[in-house]
Order: C-alpha cells, then sequence, then structure tokens
C-alpha cells in the first residue's frame, strides 16, 4: 500500500492521452489492398466503445473493399479491459474464417494482454505483418516479436529508454 502522492512513473501529466483513430489505405503489388488502422493515445472506459465500433467498422470495411485489415498499437496504452474485450470481438469474424487480425507495434505491455487473445497476431513492424500475409514487398526474416529470446525495440521515433 503507498502512502503519501503517487510516484511521477503511475501519474500521466494531464490526464490520460486522448484517442486518436486514422484509418490509412495502401496497394502493395502481389498482396492487394491493406488497410491500416492507427491508433493512438489512451483507451480507457471513457472510449472504449468507441474504440470497439471503429475496429468493428475497420474489419468491416475492410472486408467488403477485399483488402487485408490491419491495426497499429505502437502508441496506444490500453487501460481497461473493455479495450481488449474490443479487439477481441473484432478478431472474431477473422478467427472464425481461420485467419488472424494482424496488430502491428503494439508496446510490451499491450503485446502481453494481446498474446491470451486467440484471433489476434502481434508484429514488430508493418513490413512483418505485411510478410505474414504473404507480400512479397515485405523483407522476409522471422518477426522479433514471436523470436524466442527476442528483445523489445523502442517504436520508430521513440528511445531506447522511452515509455513503454
Amino acid at each position: 500500500m503507498e502512502s503519501g502522492p503517487p510516484s511521477p512513473a503511475r501519474v500521466r501529466p494531464g490526464g490520460p492521452a486522448p484517442l486518436l483513430l486514422q484509418t490509412v489505405h495502401e496497394h502493395r503489388t502481389g498482396l492487394g489492398g491493406i488497410s491500416v488502422l492507427k491508433a493512438r493515445g489512451t483507451v480507457d472506459a471513457a472510449n472504449a466503445r468507441r474504440f470497439s465500433e471503429a475496429l468493428a467498422e475497420h474489419v468491416a470495411d475492410a472486408g467488403r473493399a477485399g483488402e487485408h485489415p490491419l491495426v497499429d498499437l505502437s502508441e496506444v496504452y490500453l487501460a481497461c479491459a473493455d479495450a481488449l474485450r474490443s479487439l477481441d470481438a473484432a478478431a472474431g469474424p477473422l478467427a472464425r474464417a481461420g485467419r488472424a487480425l494482424p496488430v502491428v507495434q503494439p508496446r510490451p505491455h499491450v503485446r502481453e494482454a494481446l498474446a491470451a487473445l486467440p484471433g489476434i497476431r502481434a508484429h514488430a513492424s508493418l513490413a512483418c505483418a505485411l510478410d505474414a500475409l504473404g507480400g512479397p514487398d515485405a523483407p522476409a526474416g522471422p518477426d522479433p516479436v514471436h523470436s524466442p529470446g527476442a528483445q523489445d525495440a523502442p517504436a520508430a521515433g521513440e528511445p531506447a529508454d522511452g515509455p513503454g
């Protein structure tokens, strides 16, 4: 039990970062269309429903367009169980079809939480996710997130000793 004010590591000045969502569509030779939902900020009880709806819409829209859906969580902090349930629900249709929802660059605490979800496949980079989908544009090689003994690499633009 703590006494006194919480440590600075447990408090974010100004509160949680707002949730920002953006979809990017690309075409890759040999793979076709991909649709990447890029999320940034904190998913908490206040916005988990919006996150869930955006994920479900993203997967459905990509399916209708014949695109491969991917989710970029490199700049996301999952602060509640509802966020994980959202990812699990969004990945459900893909899992039932024998596919997984590729999630790009989840931070270590997010990656650990996602490990329990059968319809999610975490990747260290977009290139690794595309390679797993069979895209020839992506370099071949092991995915560091899944390689035994792999060390966590900082997200792009994040210092090696940065938050994560």
